[in-house]
C-alpha cells in the first residue's frame, strides 16, 4: 500500500522522502493555511512536489462547477506531478468530469459512503478518498467504508484508486491495508508512531547490552 504524507509542512516531508518512507503528498487548504501566510500557496505547493518524488495532492476551494473546473486546471499547471483534488459535490462531479476530459487527474474526496465512491468513480475521477477518521467521529465504521468500496471496485473492474484518509492511528492504518486500500494518507505524527515500538528499543538496548559485556570479557581475556 501507497503511504502519502498527509501534510502541507515542507521540513516533514523533506524528511519522510529522505528516509524513503512516503510515495507522496496530500494536502488541503486546512493544511496550507497553518504554512507561512507570506507564501503564495501555488508557490509552496511547487516546492512540495520538488520535494518529493511522486503525487502531490491540492484541493480547489471553490464550491461552483466553473469556479471548481478553473482552480483545478490552475493547480493542474503547478507541477505535472499534482493531482487536483475535487470534493464530494453535485457540482465537483461536474468539474471532475470536465477535468478529466482534458487529462487531469482527479481525486474526489471527503467521501463518506460507498455509493459516494461509486459515483465519483463513474465521473472520471482517478482517486477516491473516503473519510476514515471522521467517520468514527459520529459512530459509524470508516474502515467497512473503504472495504465495501474496495469490493464495488473490483466487481466491476473500476480503474480508480482508493485512498484512505483521515487516518489518525496506527490501527487506522493496519485496517485500511487490510480492507485493500491502495494508499493512505497519513499525517506525520502516525508515520512517526508507525515506526516505533517499546519493544523493539528494548531489544535494541539489550543487544547493545549484552554485545557489549562481550566485548569487555574479550578485552580482559587479551
Amino acid at each position: 500500500m501507497k503511504i502519502f504524507l498527509d501534510t502541507a509542512s515542507l521540513p516533514e516531508i523533506v524528511w519522510a522522502a529522505g528516509a524513503g518512507l512516503i510515495d507522496g503528498v496530500t494536502t488541503n487548504p486546512s493544511l496550507l493555511a497553518q504554512e507561512d501566510s507570506e507564501t503564495d500557496p501555488r508557490d509552496h505547493l511547487s516546492e512540495i512536489a520538488r520535494s518529493v518524488s511522486g503525487p502531490v495532492g491540492a484541493e480547489v476551494v471553490a464550491v461552483d462547477a466553473e469556479g471548481m473546473y478553473r482552480e483545478g486546471r490552475d493547480l493542474a499547471k503547478v507541477a505535472d506531478s499534482i493531482i487536483v483534488m475535487v470534493p464530494m459535490l453535485e457540482e465537483g462531479i461536474v468539474a471532475t468530469r470536465r477535468l478529466t476530459s482534458e487529462g487531469i487527474r482527479v481525486c474526489t474526496t471527503l467521501i463518506f459512503t460507498p455509493a459516494q465512491a461509486l459515483l465519483a468513480a463513474k465521473s472520471g475521477a482517478r482517486y477516491v478518498s473516503p473519510f476514515v477518521g471522521r467517520l468514527e467521529d459520529i459512530g459509524q465504521d470508516g474502515v467497512s467504508v473503504v472495504a465495501q468500496t474496495r469490493e464495488i471496485f473490483m466487481h466491476y473492474g473500476l480503474e480508480c484508486e482508493l485512498i484512505a484518509a483521515s487516518v489518525r492511528t496506527p490501527l487506522h492504518f493496519i485496517g485500511c491495508a487490510r480492507a485493500g486500500a491502495d494508499a493512505a494518507a497519513v499525517p506525520p505524527a502516525v508515520l512517526r508512531n508507525m515506526l516505533v515500538h517499546p519493544l523493539t528499543d528494548r531489544g535494541v538496548d539489550q543487544f547493545l547490552h549484552d554485545w557489549s559485556k562481550r566485548i569487555a570479557r574479550s578485552r580482559a581475556g587479551v
